[in-house]
């Protein structure tokens, strides 16, 4: 017994010395397109997940819009630059973020937060992790959206299709702000209002780059039996050779690379990208792949 009692005041002195252990560092979740913040089986148990294997983390799961159901539809008819103005917004207001938080995006929500990093710095994101998200570009084709038999995904597919870069289109239809036909790059250069923006596809915003380079690391998780990006090496920034769509290149191979519009040159050559392949279809993972290889980058 004696050994206890003088072990309870050693433990105290050492408490004074060590501060209070550091909290989790909190997580900002972006879902994809046609989910919501917090559906039961994504989104929600996503959050649930990170809760239990982290105790005491504040998770964020973003809602554009008043309800879930608002916030299903904005995922596919609000303009996306519009939806970063107002999660930028909601993260400068949240008390919880002000020190630094940690970001992971679900498909389209991957290159959704990449803008908010690029475009609001403060509070500051610390890593960025993308799950499937097209940051080249996504679904040339649109080879399937959720509820391949609903009349709304015919509908966007014979929408993009025929006038993916007109104005009326690109400013209510999310899907089209980051397609990205190979066969008419100066079309996409000229009228995306999107993803040709965060890319530095027109010039080079310096800050972009800048806020960028300022995560510790971006991790990009490629679904190995994509069947729903096409083409799927848009997960690890790489895309099709420009000029056809049958021959892709990989991010070290594309203009944006060897000129480092962003960057990311030289975030490789620092070892902050991180590419990460998972076999599966289109965010389909496991949850031990998820406690082993996602929930690191988060502790």
């Amino acid at each position: 017994m004696a050994a206890l009692r003088v072990a309870v005041p050693v433990l105290a002195l050492l408490g004074l010395f060590l501060g209070p252990a550091a909290a989790a560092t909190p997580l900002v979740i972006w879902h994809g397109m046609g989910d919501s913040c917090c559906n039961p089986v994504s989104m929600g148990y996503i959050q649930k997940l990170v809760e239990k294997k982290i105790p005491g983390i504040y998770v964020l799961s973003l809602k554009i819009g008043s309800n879930m159901i608002q916030d299903m539809e904005n995922s596919f008819f609000m303009n996306v630059n519009d939806q970063v103005r107002e999660v930028c917004s909601q993260l400068a207001t949240d008390p919880h973020l002000q020190g630094g938080y940690n970001a992971m995006g679900f498909s389209q929500g991957g290159q959704f937060l990449r803008a908010v990093a690029q475009r609001c710095p403060a509070p500051p994101m610390l890593n960025l992790i993308s799950i499937g998200g097209q940051h080249q570009g996504r679904v040339y084709g649109f080879p399937r959206c959720p509820g391949e038999s609903s009349h709304l995904c015919d509908w966007i597919r014979k929408t993009l299709d025929l006038g993916a870069y007109t104005k009326a289109v690109q400013e209510h239809l999310v899907q089209a702000e980051y397609w990205h036909d190979p066969l008419k790059e100066e079309d996409y250069r000229k009228n995306s209002i999107f993803l040709a923006d965060i890319n530095q596809e027109r010039g080079i915003n310096e800050t972009y780059k800048k806020n960028l380079m300022a995560l510790k690391k971006f991790v990009m998780v490629k679904f190995l039996n994509d069947t729903m990006v096409d083409p799927p090496i848009s997960e690890w920034f790489g895309f099709y050779k420009s000029g056809q769509a049958k021959e892709t290149i990989p991010l070290q191979e594309t203009s944006l690379y060897k000129e480092d519009r962003l960057g990311l040159q030289q975030m490789d050559k620092a070892g902050k990208l991180v590419f990460l392949g998972v076999r599966g279809d289109h965010l389909h993972f496991s949850e031990e792949w998820f406690d082993s290889t996602i929930l690191p980058f988060l502790q």
